[in-house]
C-alpha cells in the first residue's frame, strides 16, 4: 500500500494548510441536516485522517443518523467499516486489513452507487489511492437501493448521534462529499509526480462539480469551523469544537504527536497532544517522530506541577517502558529533567541542575542531533547547561524522541509545532510552528516538511 509521507515533494503540487482535531472525550463533531434529499444511490465521501487513538473500538468518521437507520462510515477496532443498520445490518463492508499507525494520513474514499448491476460495484472503499478488495464483511446494498447519507435527517462528521461515546479521536482535512457522482480517489489525489516510483500517495485539488448537497470543507478560518468552502453554502454546525483546535498537522505537513501505541499508561486527550495521569505511577509518552540528523525544537506546557511529579526527557526507541528514566537505571538510555529541577543522564541524578518548574511552565526542549547536545529552557529562558548526547547515548541509540512523563494526578501537553492551546505566534526558521516562546537560532518544529529539508 503506497505510503503517506508528506514530506517536502509534496509542497509543489497541492498545498493543505489546516486540519480540524477532534477530542473523543469532549464529544467534538460537526453536525448538518440537508434541508432537501440529494441523490441517495449515488455519491462520494472523501477525507484525509490522522488517527490518536488505535485498537480500541469504533471511531466514527461520517454518518447519517435517523433513530435506530445509520448510514455510517467509521473505524471499528481498526477495520474501516461501511454500512447501512436498521435493526441489524442491511449491507455492510468491513475490511480485513487494520489501520492502526496514529503516525500517519490516512487518504479514504468511499464511492456509493447502487444503480450498478453488478453488487461488488454498488461500494466501493479506498485507502491511500488502492480500492479495499479483501473484505471480512462484504454485503451489498440492494440495486438502487436508497441510503440514509443525503436525505434529510442529521448528519455527522465524527459521532452518532443515536449513540453517544462514538466520537473521532484525531484530525481531518479535506473533507470533500460529492452528491450524485460515484467517484475514485483520482479526482482527490496521486501518487506523487516528483518521485512517481515511490508510490506516496498525496493530495490533489478538487475541480469538479458538487451537486445539491454536496460540500467542501478545509478548515481555513478558525471562527466558522464548519465552512462550506465548495459555493454551495452546505456550512455545518459546530459542537464542543473552538479555535484552538483548528491544526497546521495536515496530510501535507505531518507533525509529531505523543505516541499512544509506545509506552503505556495514562490518558491521551487532544490528538495525542496531552497526557494525563490519574494514578501513581509514572506515565511516559515519546513522540511519534524520532530523529538522528538536525537541529529539532519543542515545549511542554505543563500542568499543576507539585514536587517531582513531572519532566521531560529524550529517549531512544531502546529506552524501555516503565517509570520515567530517571533515578531507576534499568530505564537508560535517557537524559531528564524533572520538575524539582534534578537532572538525570542514565539513573544517575544531579540536584538543582535545572530551574525549578512550577505550574504552567513551558520547557522548551533544543536537541542538536548535528553536534550531539541538548539544551532545556524555562518559560524562554536557557536553564543548566548543554548536556553531551554521548554521556547517555551512543550512535547506535538513535534515533531519539522527545519524551514526556506524569505522576499521580497531573497532566501536560506538548508543542511539537501545532499545539492544543493558543501558542504565542513565535515559528521556526521555515516558518512553521505555533510556540509560546522565540524558537532558538537553526532549530526547527518536528514536521515532515522540516525534516525532508533539514533531517
Amino acid at each position: 500500500m503506497p505510503l503517506i509521507l508528506a514530506s517536502n515533494s509534496a509542497s509543489g503540487n497541492y498545498n493543505v494548510a489546516n486540519s480540524l482535531r477532534f477530542n473523543s472525550a469532549s464529544s467534538d463533531e460537526l453536525t448538518r441536516t440537508p434541508a432537501s434529499s440529494g441523490n441517495r444511490q449515488t455519491w462520494t465521501w472523501s477525507a484525509w485522517v490522522k488517527r490518536s487513538l488505535a485498537d480500541t473500538n469504533r471511531y466514527m468518521l461520517f454518518s447519517a443518523n435517523p433513530a435506530n437507520n445509520n448510514n455510517t462510515i467509521e473505524f471499528n477496532s481498526n477495520q474501516l467499516d461501511f454500512y447501512q443498520y436498521i435493526s441489524g445490518y442491511i449491507w455492510r463492508i468491513t475490511s480485513t486489513a487494520v489501520y492502526r499507525d496514529v503516525s500517519a494520513w490516512y487518504h479514504i474514499v468511499a464511492a456509493f452507487d447502487s444503480t450498478q448491476a453488478t453488487a461488488g460495484n454498488r461500494v466501493k472503499v479506498y485507502i491511500n489511492g488502492v480500492q479495499i478488495t479483501d473484505f471480512a464483511n462484504s454485503t451489498y446494498p440492494a440495486q438502487n437501493y436508497n441510503g440514509s447519507i443525503n436525505n434529510t435527517v442529521l448528519h455527522n462528521i465524527s459521532g452518532l448521534d443515536t449513540t453517544p461515546g462514538y466520537f473521532h479521536d484525531g484530525y481531518m482535512s479535506e473533507i470533500n462529499f460529492i452528491d450524485g457522482q460515484a467517484l475514485d480517489p483520482t479526482y482527490f489525489g496521486q501518487t506523487d509526480p516528483a518521485i512517481p516510483s515511490s508510490g506516496i500517495w498525496i493530495p490533489k485539488a478538487y475541480t469538479g462539480s458538487y451537486g445539491t448537497n454536496g460540500f467542501y470543507l478545509k478548515f481555513a478560518n478558525s471562527a466558522a469551523l464548519g465552512t462550506d468552502s465548495s459555493g454551495n453554502g452546505n456550512t455545518w454546525t459546530v459542537n464542543n469544537l473552538t479555535s484552538v483546535d483548528q491544526s497546521t498537522d495536515t496530510c501535507t505537513n505531518n507533525f509529531a504527536t505523543f505516541n499512544s501505541i509506545k509506552f503505556s499508561g495514562g490518558d491521551l486527550t487532544q490528538g495525542n497532544l496531552e497526557l494525563d495521569s490519574t494514578s501513581a505511577s509514572w506515565k511516559t509518552r515519546n513522540s511519534t517522530i524520532g530523529v538522528n540528523t538536525g537541529k529539532w525544537f519543542m515545549e511542554f506546557k505543563m500542568g499543576t506541577v507539585t514536587t517531582d511529579q513531572g519532566g521531560v526527557a529524550i529517549v531512544s526507541d531502546l529506552t524501555p517502558d516503565g517509570n520515567f528514566p530517571a533515578s531507576d537505571a534499568t530505564r537508560s538510555p535517557g537524559i531528564a529533567y524533572n520538575s524539582e529541577g534534578k537532572k538525570w543522564v542514565n539513573g544517575t541524578g544531579t540536584a538543582s541542575y535545572f530551574a525549578t518548574m512550577t505550574s504552567s511552565d513551558v520547557i522548551g526542549i533544543a536537541l542538536d542531533m548535528d553536534n550531539g547536545t541538548v539544551q532545556f529552557y524555562r518559560n524562554g529562558s536557557t536553564t543548566g547547561s548543554p548536556i553531551n548526547l554521548s554521556d547517555a547515548f551512543t550512535s547506535a541509540n538513535y534515533p531519539l524522541f522527545f519524551a514526556g512523563a506524569l505522576y499521580n494526578t497531573r497532566d501536560m501537553q506538548a508543542n511539537f509545532g501545532s499545539p492544543p492551546y493558543a501558542g504565542g505566534g513565535y515559528t521556526d526558521a521555515a516558518g512553521f510552528g505555533n510556540f509560546s516562546y522565540a524558537v532558538p537560532a537553526g532549530y526547527y518544529s518536528l514536521c515532515t516538511k522540516n525534516l525532508a529539508n533539514f533531517g
